[in-house]
């Protein structure tokens, strides 16, 4: 990408979407464009035709997204269905039939199957049955994906997409129902150290491993991979290391300060047993992550002290 190339930047309040924009900047690019929800609805055709018709950008970072935890997939499968196809369908269509030079396309871990050979490369998509819990999120990430990949065919494109494993850090969502797993561990442990909680309970047995990035590490990683990269293939982004929730929870208490007890209700989901990508195509590529899991939760935990509304979404 120029350095005074435009660049739009779709989902840029969210915490991928601000990490990249902060990455950006970082390095020089000045020129980026953003909307928010109120002045462009990515769900509607006509409006995003009209800004890609009026604004022509030349390189394109697709966020946007409609995400959450398990229980919020579990409650709205139609709603992370409809609105993630359309808003993807929609940005990558519009995009290519105003010439962008180049887009790059966010997608999720849970595009895998769910018993996936382990660590996950990425020629795994698509040959066994995915998770129940995000099948409706992973449908449409997986039908963005592979738009992507037959716009390459058909005509030429240079669009590529990239799957980030499991993400933290600045801007997370700490919703109590609505959140993934790591920032509702640091909120739940937060609220019980300053309410005096004697006993948490933890959805599961606590044996599930999962493999977490810090969301600025991504965003570096999106920039690079926009410089470096072009292909049909996905590229996986994550650090190739995984932890137990349970370590998981465990070292969450240790950095928010909860000296109280834990306990694992084992009649709540486990989710996926276990998800930790195959990074050595992003390695050879020559790209590896900074922020180790420990320095990352206290990035995160200082972020949610200083911004407690956030706590509210």
């Amino acid at each position: 990408m120029e350095k005074n190339a435009k660049i739009y930047v779709a989902g840029h309040r969210g915490m991928v979407g601000s990490a990249i924009i902060r990455e950006l900047k970082q390095q020089g690019y000045q020129n980026i464009i953003t909307k928010t929800h109120k002045e462009l609805d990515l769900c509607s055709q006509k409006e995003v035709q009209k800004f890609f018709e009026e604004e022509k950008p030349e390189y394109v970072f697709l966020a946007a997204a409609k995400v959450g935890g398990i229980i919020a997939n579990q409650e709205g499968l139609a709603d992370f269905m409809y609105e993630n196809m359309m808003i993807e369908m929609n940005v990558i269509h519009s995009a290519w039939e105003s010439g962008c030079k180049k887009l790059q396309f966010l997608g999720s871990s849970c595009i895998y199957p769910k018993m996936a050979e382990q660590p996950i490369k990425e020629t795994s998509l698509l040959t066994s049955a995915l998770e129940p819990t995000n099948e409706a999120y992973a449908l449409a990430k997986i039908s963005g994906l592979k738009y992507c990949e037959y716009l390459n065919r058909q005509y030429g494109t240079d669009y590529i997409s990239v799957m980030p494993t499991n993400l933290y850090g600045p801007n997370d969502n700490y919703h109590p129902t609505h959140s993934h797993v790591l920032p509702a561990l640091i909120r739940r442990f937060h609220e019980a150290k300053m309410n005096q909680i004697e006993e948490v309970s933890c959805w599961g047995t606590g044996q599930p491993l999962r493999e977490f990035l810090y969301v600025d590490d991504l965003a570096n990683a999106c920039v690079y991979l926009m410089n470096n990269y072009s292909g049909n293939e996905t590229v996986n982004v994550g650090t190739g290391k995984e932890i137990s929730i349970k370590d998981l929870t465990e070292l969450v208490t240790k950095i928010v300060g909860y000296e109280g007890n834990i306990q694992w209700d084992v009649t709540k989901p486990d989710g996926t047993p276990r998800k930790l990508l195959d990074v050595t195509k992003l390695k050879k590529l020559g790209w590896e992550y900074k922020v180790d899991l420990e320095e990352g939760i206290r990035l995160a935990y200082q972020d949610f002290l200083e911004n407690p509304m956030r706590a509210e979404r």
